[in-house]
């Protein structure tokens, strides 16, 4: 029917098979898509590099979107297993692994993972099988953080339990105990 009224309405429109690009399921009173997990932590990551005015920031596989943003009021170094091809003023984009990162001990005054440790080891983006992944990536984490340094880190918390391949779920006391050198 849109495209009937549409073509009615334009009679110049030259809509053929090859221009057609149908989307079917948006048209909702709402935004069906929005995840407010992803939509908070990033907020509230980037409201706390705001206040804390770093010279650089690095991110750890969050979004390419969060340092994009990030690059806006800071330096951003954002170390990606499947990095992005793209040239932004203050980003700078690194091919890393997370059980792995190409940084030295204690260097790291602001860094963030959100939402990425949880998906370690299962597979789901390229990288190797590997149980521990998450505690191997926690431990990797606070390796480069400096002393008196900011980790921004998120994971799904909940009952216990292996989502294969998508993610981990962890109880807060699990996480901690992954973090246990640093202060929360």
């Amino acid at each position: 029917r849109d495209i009937a009224r549409f073509t009615s309405m334009d009679k110049k429109a030259k809509l053929v098979n090859r221009n057609l690009y149908p989307i079917l399921d948006e048209k909702t009173s709402f935004t069906e898509f929005f995840d407010p997990q992803y939509f908070y932590q990033q907020l509230w990551a980037f409201e706390q590099i705001l206040k804390r005015k770093p010279m650089v920031h690095i991110d750890v596989g969050s979004t390419y979107a969060f340092s994009g943003y990030v690059s806006k009021i800071t330096k951003a170094v954002f170390i990606e297993l499947r990095p992005i091809k793209t040239s932004l003023h203050n980003l700078e984009i690194k091919r890393g692994d997370i059980l792995q990162l190409p940084i030295p001990n204690n260097s790291v005054e602001s860094l963030s993972s959100l939402c990425v440790a949880g998906h370690v080891g299962l597979g789901r983006y390229g990288d190797a099988i590997d149980p521990q992944g998450t505690k191997k990536a926690c431990k990797e984490l606070s390796r480069v953080l400096s002393k008196g340094g900011f980790l921004y880190f998120s994971t799904t918390i909940g009952k216990e339990r292996i989502c294969f391949n998508a993610h981990r779920v962890y109880a807060p006391e699990t996480i901690l105990k992954y973090f246990k050198g640093l202060k929360l």
